[in-house]
């Protein structure tokens, strides 16, 4: 076996992590084991984190993640295979959620992969010639268990966070009658996208006239405290937002996508180093005239139905910047 190198990247606990523990704790229980871990696969990538475990002990390194391939479960996540040793020798293996004198105390392990290469399911015990093949067909169903409740949780969170988001959209949608002078208007919305995507900074960028340079035309919290915003006006050429403005594209950048700690202003300007970034362009007259920008100094998830709420928003403010650009053509 390789050696294993546990990797100190952590982790939120996932918000169904009740369910998950009961779970292990009946594997456990049924199989007289000392702990059982579930490792689920990051997606688009070779890594398994830690989801959940139980265990008899305090010992298991909770939220760490292994490379797959490396030790163990590893080679289970890997190879999509099971693995059964109950002579437990470390010098062949190691598992990695433990610390080394932890370890040092297991004497049995078992492993199966969940359906679809989603993770890996663990029991191990301080007992030696503790598990049975007939022991690893019963915990492959477990896994087949698992796996089946994680999508039908994960089916249920996502028709949840999107009648939020479609809630959202309608107080976004009132704004317009409710709030007719754009400033404040703007204000409103980007304090709502805030509140319902969880990112801590939302504001507007505005290309001026000749397309040279942009200003900040509105936020709903502080981003550059030193930086006179009224006033100064960003570099074109420079950042990822002057990067966006020129293409005209978007920009995905969280936890599982796009690049990571990118400038968002360039590097001359100093300002907090973003792990998660949402850039759209806003097309006025055909013609990118601004960027509805969503910030956050922590590796946020960016799924499909943020991707989408974002863009409706986008093109609600879209319009409405089409009907001031057109007001003031015709004045």
């Amino acid at each position: 076996m390789p050696e294993c190198k546990a990797q100190n990247g952590k982790y939120p606990p996932m918000n169904n992590d009740k369910w998950l523990s009961r779970i292990l704790g009946l594997v456990c229980s049924v199989f007289d084991g000392y702990s059982t871990v579930l490792f689920l696969r990051d997606p688009g990538r070779d890594i398994c984190r830690i989801a959940a475990s139980f265990s008899l002990g305090d010992s298991i390194s909770t939220g760490y993640e292994i490379k797959t391939g490396t030790g163990l479960v590893g080679w289970i996540a890997k190879n999509d295979k099971p693995l059964l040793i109950n002579n437990f020798d470390r010098d062949e293996g190691c598992l990695g959620y433990y610390p080394r004198e932890s370890e040092s105390k297991i004497k049995a392990f078992m492993g199966c992969p969940l359906p679809q290469e989603a993770g890996v399911l663990c029991v191990d015990s301080k007992k030696t010639y503790s598990f049975s093949d007939k022991d690893q067909k019963i915990l492959y169903q477990f896994a087949q268990l698992v796996q089946d409740i994680r999508q039908g949780l994960m089916q249920a969170d996502h028709s949840l966070k999107s009648r939020e988001y479609y809630r959202y959209l309608a107080l976004i949608q009132e704004l317009r009658q409710r709030v007719p002078k754009w400033r404040s208007f703007l204000q409103q919305l980007l304090e709502l996208l805030s509140q319902s995507t969880g990112f801590s900074h939302c504001f507007m960028a505005a290309r001026d006239e000749r397309g040279e340079g942009y200003f900040i035309e509105g936020l709903q919290q502080e981003i550059l405290p030193r930086v006179n915003l009224k006033e100064h006006k960003f570099n074109i050429d420079s950042g990822l937002l002057g990067w966006a403005f020129k293409h005209g594209s978007p920009v995905f950048s969280g936890l599982h996508e796009g690049p990571a700690g990118l400038p968002l202003f360039g590097k001359e300007v100093p300002a907090k180093q973003f792990k998660s970034v949402i850039c759209l362009p806003l097309v006025v007259h055909r013609k990118t005239r601004g960027l509805l920008v969503l910030a956050d100094t922590g590796a946020l998830p960016i799924d499909e139905e943020l991707k989408g709420f974002v863009y409706m928003v986008g093109d609600y403010l879209g319009l409405f910047l089409e009907n001031l650009y057109l007001k003031s053509r015709i004045s």
